[in-house]
């Protein structure tokens, strides 16, 4: 029987504190994928000095935990990550250290001790504000009233597996248009998360299959919060405020 390699030297320093951290995604850092974010994450990390916990093994690497992350392309000023740590720090000098280390787009909002339980079982839903240049604000009202007319509107999305069609209304609780000082039409949706993820341009895919609406150019998307739905309030809540 062959011998189990183990890998060398001593175990890594056990983590003693979890933080959960909220950041945003700004400008033209919005088309950054989550892999992007990770790599300048890893390296602002060791820039801060922040004293990561590692996992054991022949490639140990830092003890980050991403959670639910917004498509390419989309600004966000709601993403959320976890990192451990091997000793105890100030969670606000962590934020000003790795906000400092970050490109800019890239923006630090809170950072808090985390508590028990999932950072994900807290992401349910998540506000988006969709702005439509050039696009008549009345037109893009009646669209979406057509659209919450409907019960089911069924959208189709490409995935490693192949061609997946699923829902795009269900998850979508509220839907509202307004105008913005400029003149430009938006819209603001609360949708619950899914699986598959039901992202804001199949929201839009399924406006434009339920009624003649079509927009010029592709609006820009940013989520404006996610967190702990409330069928009650109709809202969505901060996942850290309980940390």
């Amino acid at each position: 029987m062959a011998r189990q390699r183990t890998p060398d030297g001593p175990p890594p320093p056990p983590a003693v504190q979890k933080l959960r951290i909220q950041y945003a995604r700004r400008g033209r850092l919005r088309h950054s994928s989550t892999r992007d974010f990770g790599r300048a994450l890893e390296r602002a990390l060791r820039r801060a000095g922040v004293p990561m916990a590692y996992s054991a093994g022949f490639h140990p690497h830092p003890k980050i935990s991403y959670a639910n992350g917004a498509p390419t392309g989309a600004a966000s000023e709601a993403e959320y990550f976890e990192i451990s740590v091997t000793e105890q720090v100030d969670p606000e000098a962590v934020g000003r250290a790795l906000d400092a280390a970050l490109p800019d787009g890239l923006d630090i909002v809170s950072v808090v001790d985390a508590q028990p339980g999932a950072l994900a079982d807290r992401l349910q839903a998540s506000r988006w504000r969709l702005e439509f240049p050039g696009t008549d604000p009345a037109e893009l009202e009646a669209a979406v009233q057509g659209f919450l007319a409907q019960e089911h509107i069924e959208v189709s999305r490409m995935f490693k597996r192949g061609m997946k069609s699923y829902d795009a209304r269900g998850p979508v609780e509220s839907a509202w248009t307004e105008v913005d000082e400029s003149g430009c039409a938006i819209l603001t949706m609360v949708v619950r998360h899914t699986t598959p993820a039901v992202r804001p341009d199949d929201v839009l895919s399924a406006i434009t299959a339920a009624t003649s609406f079509a927009p010029t150019r592709s609006p820009k998307a940013t989520r404006l919060a996610q967190g702990i739905w409330s069928s009650e309030t109709e809202s969505v809540a901060d996942p850290l405020a309980t940390d």
